[in-house]
């Protein structure tokens, strides 16, 4: 009993104010990651792996473009000095493109070559790991300083990042809210509901998912460049296990805006709660590391929490439609 005492007053709540911040910066940029596996996940309905590497190769594509300098070509188009820093904006548009071709790829060993899809991620995320290697000069992380390089957002400007990391959130969301609503984007989705009818309506289903796939990817890395920028390095396991975050994101966020709104929660809320999703789950790991805890099992925290957070729609679902409940409801009525 006494050492449980001293350990809860070694803690000190300061400490927690403090870190929260940094956990709503970094969750707002998971959150981010997350919108892009939502697209897979829930849209095509495709188990896809591929985002473990095209995060990494976001963050990797970012940094070096950014320590690289600018050439000659791309100076006279910008006006600006040859060898100044390059543009951070434009390293990330450049970082959606990779993240993209990461994303085109996993669709045409799905479609073209037939392979299952979990395989065809996991296939892709193989080969990324030695690209993302060869992107970073075969060195494991390299950094970006924040005092040498105009960075769009820094973990040393905490508040700052939050902001930014909230505008971008809500720009990608708004073109998702969009595009998901056009001819493409509603082929998209119902590609990922049902593809025999919609094969059946003339859609070509093989098309949209690797479509579908190429802005997943795009969307992750473009979270990667993100996340690199604001931690100020990119390495070579940035993404390992970023799927499950991604997952622990989107089912927190559609727990959490199902529960609050139910049957009324549109396209536009579940993507903005997905943010939110990202959030909440960096908080757990802010709380886990605040109370002391082993950082080494932080990846068991979260499959424990992906793990309730889905068995909770399963489990009231069963608890409505269960006989128990129909023979109380009947009890009910005769009494």
């Amino acid at each position: 009993m006494e050492q449980l005492f001293a350990y809860f007053s070694s803690l000190n709540p300061l400490n927690l104010l403090k870190s929260l911040p940094g956990g709503v910066a970094q969750g707002i940029l998971w959150g981010i990651m997350a919108l892009g596996v939502y697209v897979t996940f829930r849209l095509l309905d495709f188990a896809d792996l591929t985002v473990d590497g095209s995060f990494t190769t976001g963050g990797a594509c970012t940094v070096m473009l950014i320590t690289a300098g600018t050439p000659a070509w791309l100076s006279n188009l910008l006006g600006i000095e040859v060898g100044t820093p390059f543009p951070a904006w434009l390293a990330l548009l450049i970082a959606m493109l990779a993240g993209l071709l990461a994303g085109l790829c996993t669709g045409l060993l799905h479609t073209r070559l037939g392979i299952p899809a979990i395989l065809s991620g996991i296939l892709t995320q193989i080969a990324l790991y030695s690209i993302n290697l060869r992107i970073m000069g075969m060195a494991s992380n390299k950094a970006v300083s924040v005092d040498k390089y105009n960075l769009i957002l820094s973990s040393r400007s905490v508040t700052p990042a939050i902001f930014i990391g909230l505008a971008w959130a809500v720009v990608l969301i708004c073109i998702m809210y969009w595009y998901f609503g056009t001819e493409q984007g509603s082929a998209i989705r119902a590609t990922g509901s049902n593809p025999a009818m919609s094969r059946a309506q003339g859609i070509n289903i093989d098309t949209m998912k690797v479509i579908g796939l190429a802005i997943s990817n795009a969307i992750v890395a473009l979270a990667g460049g993100l996340l690199a920028q604001y931690q100020g390095f990119a390495d070579i396991k940035m993404g390992q296990g970023a799927i499950v975050i991604g997952l622990a994101a989107v089912i927190i966020g559609e727990v959490l805006g199902e529960a609050l709104f139910k049957k009324h929660l549109n396209f536009l809320g579940r993507l903005a709660f997905i943010i939110l999703g990202g959030v909440i789950y960096y908080m757990v790991v802010v709380l886990v590391l605040w109370l002391k805890l082993n950082s080494n099992d932080l990846k068991l925290f979260t499959a424990v929490i992906v793990a309730i957070f889905l068995a909770v729609p399963y489990l009231r679902g069963k608890a409505k439609n269960s006989f128990a409940s129909a023979g109380k409801k009947g009890a009910k009525t005769d009494a």
